[in-house]
Parts: C-alpha cells; sequence; structure tokens
C-alpha cells in the first residue's frame, strides 16, 4: 500500500509539471477574450481592436475584444484579475494601470501581484488639440488666451487620472496657467464632446486624435514628445513652447496571476509576431504610435518603475478620485 501511494504521488507530481505544457501545445482551443477596460473610441480600444485582429491570426482562434470601461480603468482590470488563469482572458493595460494604485486608496486587485504581464505593445505621444472655433492656432496663443481668461477654459480627458488628464494637468504646472479639468468615462465620449464644440480643449493619445485631425474636425496645437512627430511634422512639439514637456502613454497585455508559464510563453510570441505584421506597424505608424518590444520580465520591470513615476505625479500634483 505504502508503494502504491507513493507511485500515485509521483505520477500526480509528473502529472503536474508536464500538464501546462501538454495544455500550451492545444492552446487555444477556443476564442480568446480581451478585455479593455475602457469604453470605445479612446486610444485603449483603439491597440486593442488593431492588435485583437491580428493575435487572432496568430492563435488561430477569434480574439474578441470586451470593452469593461469605468473607474479609471479599475473596473475591466478587476475583471482581468478575477478571470480564470487559463489563457483564455488577456487584458490590455496603459499609463492608468500605473497611475490608479497612487489615484485609488484601495483597489480589488494588486497591480503587480495579480497578473502575468505578457508584453508591452506600442507607445505614443499625447497631442494637444482645440476645437475649430476657439481662436487659438498655436500652443503659445493657448497660453495667452487662458492667462487673460484663467479659469474659464476647459479641457476634457477620459476620467481621473487618465493619460489625457495626467497630460493636461502636467501642461498646466509648466505653463503655468489655470485650465479647468472636465472629467469623462472614457476618451471616446471626451472627443466626441471636443469635436461638438462643448469643451474646446484635449490633450489626446496621438493615436486616437489623428483621424480627427486629418478631417479637419479638430485642430492640433503641439504634440507630447520630445520632437516632432512623423505623422504631424508640421505641428510643433509641445515643448518648443513649454521646454521640458513630455507625455507617452503605453499600451501592454497582462493575464491573471497562475497562468502557466507556457501559456504566457505561447501568448508572447504570437503577440511579437503579430506586432511584427505590415498592416499592423504600417497602421500605428499612420496614427502616431510606435511598437514596442519586452519579455515578459522586462515588462514586469517597467510597470513598476512607470507605478513609482507617476505615484510621485499623483501626489505631488495633488490628485484626487471622485
Amino acid at each position: 500500500m505504502v508503494k502504491l501511494l507513493s507511485r500515485l504521488a509521483t505520477a500526480a507530481l509528473v502529472l503536474a509539471v508536464i500538464a501546462p505544457a501538454v495544455f500550451a501545445d492545444d492552446y487555444p482551443t477556443k476564442p480568446v477574450r480581451f478585455i479593455v477596460p475602457f469604453p470605445p473610441g479612446g486610444s485603449n480600444d483603439v491597440v486593442g481592436r488593431l492588435v485583437a485582429k491580428e493575435l487572432s491570426a496568430q492563435l488561430g482562434q477569434q480574439v474578441f475584444v470586451d470593452n469593461r470601461g469605468g473607474a479609471g480603468g479599475t473596473i475591466g482590470t478587476e475583471a482581468t484579475s478575477k478571470a480564470a488563469p487559463d489563457g483564455y482572458t488577456i487584458g490590455l493595460i496603459s499609463i492608468a494601470h500605473a497611475v490608479n494604485p497612487a489615484l485609488h486608496k484601495t483597489l480589488e486587485y494588486d497591480p503587480i501581484k495579480s497578473f502575468e504581464p505578457v508584453t508591452i505593445l506600442a507607445s505614443g505621444p499625447n497631442v494637444l488639440v482645440v476645437n475649430p472655433t476657439l481662436p487659438v492656432h498655436t500652443v503659445q496663443e493657448l497660453i495667452d488666451l487662458a492667462k487673460k481668461e484663467p479659469g474659464q477654459l476647459n479641457y476634457a480627458s477620459a476620467g481621473i487620472g487618465s493619460f489625457q488628464h495626467l497630460g493636461g494637468e502636467l501642461f498646466k504646472l509648466d505653463a503655468k496657467v489655470n485650465i479647468v479639468h472636465v472629467p469623462y468615462k472614457g476618451g471616446g465620449p471626451a472627443m466626441q464632446d471636443v469635436i461638438a464644440g462643448h469643451v474646446k480643449i484635449m490633450f489626446s493619445s496621438l493615436i486616437q486624435t489623428t483621424p480627427f485631425i486629418k478631417s479637419g474636425q479638430l485642430r492640433p496645437l503641439g504634440t507630447g514628445g520630445l520632437k516632432r512627430s512623423p505623422v504631424l511634422p508640421d505641428v510643433p512639439a509641445i515643448a518648443e513652447t513649454v521646454p521640458g514637456y513630455a507625455a507617452n502613454n503605453w499600451w501592454g497585455i497582462v493575464v491573471p496571476a497562475g497562468t502557466p508559464k507556457a501559456i504566457v510563453d505561447k501568448l508572447y510570441d504570437a503577440i511579437q509576431k503579430a506586432l511584427k505584421a505590415p498592416d499592423l506597424v504600417a497602421e500605428f505608424g499612420r496614427e502616431g504610435a510606435s511598437v514596442v518590444q519586452m519579455t515578459p520580465a522586462q515588462f514586469t520591470a517597467f510597470i513598476k518603475e512607470e507605478i513609482d513615476k507617476w505615484g510621485r505625479v499623483v501626489h505631488e500634483g495633488g490628485i484626487k478620485a471622485q
């Protein structure tokens, strides 16, 4: 009996070791849910859908986007953290993931321990745009108007602590102006209100905004990289008027903690192939984003650095969740 139990224990141990690898060989056998923690229309949604299309081709199964907006991305991110760790739910994270730990006193997940980071996808600067009815054509003209009418101008964002919000608050600090923040429940709704003229200004992701700039619905004043964007070469960098100003968003993919390493590795390989697809690279380029490559370990370290960096901005800027 003792020998039998010993053999059974050994067999169980062997199965525990080889099962994830066998599972990874078959994975995926059904569609994969891709949680985007913001509503349709924003930069997160744009990136998510571009990547989902190419990743579907690489995995041989549909990767479908599930928009779970609200609470600055925390609702969708929590849903990712609580999903089964089997590779059939993946989640998009962005700069908001690094901001939320400082912004919210309590979260229903740990930004590091609740996830297995897979890889970063891309990075891109913000762009300062205005509704064409606002009588300014340069960053300096906006600063002059804001100083002439302190507290009278408004800028829209995807919500408190979002990339748009941080970019706007950084501009206010660096340019020493008083512009009122108007938070929305996502970048899409915020963008629509700026286009409609209900709010006149936005510090939006270039990847989200480029189509509306090209259509003439929005007027660009400056981009957030330290150098001009090749997508809008005639538009100055904000830093040319406000020295040192720089605001860049990023996007990446995580899975729930406990997902087998073999699955994470297979996802990583498929994503790297997807990121090399000519159509995806060209589309990112047209929208003002650049593909970035990191291993799971590198991405984990990057997330920790971003949490520290933006945590200081939130605290020093006195930004509070509502």
